[in-house]
């Protein structure tokens, strides 16, 4: 067969994985990220069964399974530390076959980047254009004052703001404000035994789950204005949470001396027509940037990595637009319900009215105890999915 080439725009999870997927299925691809370095954006992230499946695929499944770290009861809390809702890490386990992964991002990019050549990668290379191709043309990329790049596959993998996305569909709306703002950290251990878990409270949420490496992967969100500045992130933080159950306010009182990353969170609340035009394939962000109260966000570029490749297979180069169809096709619908259903729960998640919070609280107590199990269940459409093989170019198990 020819040689088929591809380029990828950004490298973040999705575009990393999007790379390794499409080597392994015997294309040339190039990496473009426009940082001189893989500083991930963002501190930890969720890698539920779902993804550990697609990572077999490409050959880091293993390498992503060793760093689960979760043990015994996980769940819902309020602020005052009662439950709510509680399942635990081995129900997870058991159900899927697979456990649910909370990892430092860094780890994941490191394990993607690990089984890429050192030259597929070009840092600090900023995309200033995209030709879309055809079915009789190649794409081309522009880098700056370079000669275009040629290929018969463009990747855009270029986050929530992707230059690439737009050119493609001008007249989509884009992203949207989604209500909240959200703090990330790395936390030492607090020293004390503690359960992983999520605490609703009035219009705001904290979550705590522990790392391999001992570290606390902490998040934190709030109902606030867009674009609202803080004269002191932390300050905030105490402000909002020093009151809350225990190890909340240990982990609150560590971000003083870290490195914290807040962030407004924006979506892309109307579905795309398509996740492709021409030649051009959107993935991760660039393609359904979502809210991020399933933890999907990664799980889905990842999906979308595997089944770009799954799909494109052994197909010639001159019959990569007509095969990136089935591609939108296959992805459309289930990151549509994955988007929307994350997006339901964090209207439950962030509600402020007191009445609201009481008759939340009430009912995901009374759903606890009548269903044993209820949050494993209700994760079985999003997480219980086997990803297409890949070289085949049919999107079968």
């Amino acid at each position: 067969m020819e040689q088929r080439r591809a380029v990828v725009i950004g490298a973040g999870i999705g575009g990393l994985a999007a790379a390794v997927a499409l080597r392994r299925t015997g294309w040339q691809v190039t990496v473009l990220e426009r940082l001189q370095r893989l500083d991930p954006a963002g501190a930890g992230l969720a890698i539920a069964p779902n993804a550990l499946r697609a990572l077999d695929r490409v050959g880091v499944g293993d390498q992503v399974r060793a760093l689960a770290a979760a043990r015994g009861d996980v769940g819902l809390r309020r602020p005052d530390g009662r439950w709510l809702s509680r399942t635990s890490a081995d129900a997870i386990r058991t159900r899927f076959g697979e456990p649910m992964v909370v990892a430092a991002r860094s780890a994941v990019v490191d394990a993607l980047r690990a089984v890429l050549p050192t030259d597929a990668v070009r840092t600090g290379t900023e995309v200033t254009s995209v030709e879309q191709g055809t079915a009789g043309a190649p794409a081309r990329v522009t880098v700056g004052d370079d000669a275009p790049l040629a290929a018969d596959l463009v990747v855009a993998a270029d986050g929530l703001r992707s230059a690439a996305r737009q050119a493609a569909f001008p007249g989509h709306a884009g992203p949207r404000y989604a209500g909240y703002t959200t703090w990330r950290w790395l936390a030492p251990s607090p020293g004390q035994p503690y359960r992983p878990a999520e605490t609703w409270g009035r219009g705001r949420l904290f979550g705590a789950m522990p790392l391999v490496d001992g570290r606390v992967y902490c998040w934190a969100s709030s109902v606030a204005a867009a674009g609202q500045e803080y004269q002191d992130d932390h300050a905030e933080l105490v402000r909002l949470y020093a009151d809350w159950h225990d190890p909340i306010p240990a982990l609150v009182s560590a971000a003083r001396d870290l490195t914290l990353l807040r962030l407004d969170i924006e979506e892309l609340p109307t579905p795309l027509p398509a996740y492709h035009r021409d030649r051009l394939a959107l993935v991760g962000d660039a393609a359904h940037a979502m809210t991020p109260f399933l933890g999907q966000g990664a799980c889905q570029a990842i999906e979308d990595a595997v089944t770009l490749a799954a799909v494109l297979g052994d197909v010639p180069a001159g019959a990569v637009p007509a095969a990136l169809a089935s591609y939108s096709g296959t992805r459309l619908p289930r990151v549509t319900m994955i988007a929307e259903r994350s997006r339901r729960v964090g209207r439950l998640a962030q509600v402020t009215s007191p009445l609201a919070v009481l008759a939340r609280d009430a009912g995901l107590r009374l759903a606890d105890r009548l269903v044993p199990d209820l949050a494993v269940r209700q994760m079985v459409p999003v997480v219980d999915v086997e990803p297409p093989a890949l070289g085949s170019g049919r999107l079968t198990p």
